[in-house]
């Protein structure tokens, strides 16, 4: 299972290593695109193939439709990790996710974020300040059958 936070420098060249427990979870073939307040997401091949069939499969003429297929497929790129596990993050990438020095890379069950250091403790912030608030919201989607 992709679990866990991994923090690495950004390197010479926007070079960045991607966590060996990841890799060995996911390949070394990936694709990286933008993701939801400004991260970017990581993925193998097959769940990316998953993840757009079931984001953008509504009919064309739906505006939202287009939109979520600009944001995620227009955004997107295939990543080959090289011998030492490290990828290039493309300028528009790196600029849109705030990646300066240092990138946090979570391991979120499906797929992996990259977020920058500061955009991430900004996040992890509110997150953690809204979990109680956020678990009442999920249990009110997946209310429990009455007996």
């Amino acid at each position: 299972m992709i679990i866990g936070e991994y923090q690495q420098k950004l390197g010479d060249k926007n070079r960045i290593a991607f966590p060996k427990k990841f890799r060995e979870e996911l390949g070394n073939r990936l694709i990286m695109t933008k993701g939801y307040e400004g991260c970017l997401v990581i993925m193998s091949p097959a769940q990316w193939e998953e993840m757009v069939s079931d984001a953008v499969s509504g009919p064309f003429v739906s505006g939202l439709v287009r939109d979520t297929s600009r944001f995620l497929l227009a955004s997107a790129t295939e990543i080959e990790l090289d011998s030492q596990g490290r990828f290039v993050v493309p300028t528009y990438l790196k600029e849109y996710s705030e990646l300066k020095l240092e990138g946090i890379f979570l391991g979120l069950g499906r797929w992996v974020e990259l977020w920058g250091s500061e955009k991430w403790n900004k996040k992890r912030m509110e997150v953690e300040g809204e979990s109680s608030a956020i678990g009442e919201k999920l249990v009110n989607l997946n209310p429990k059958p009455k007996s």
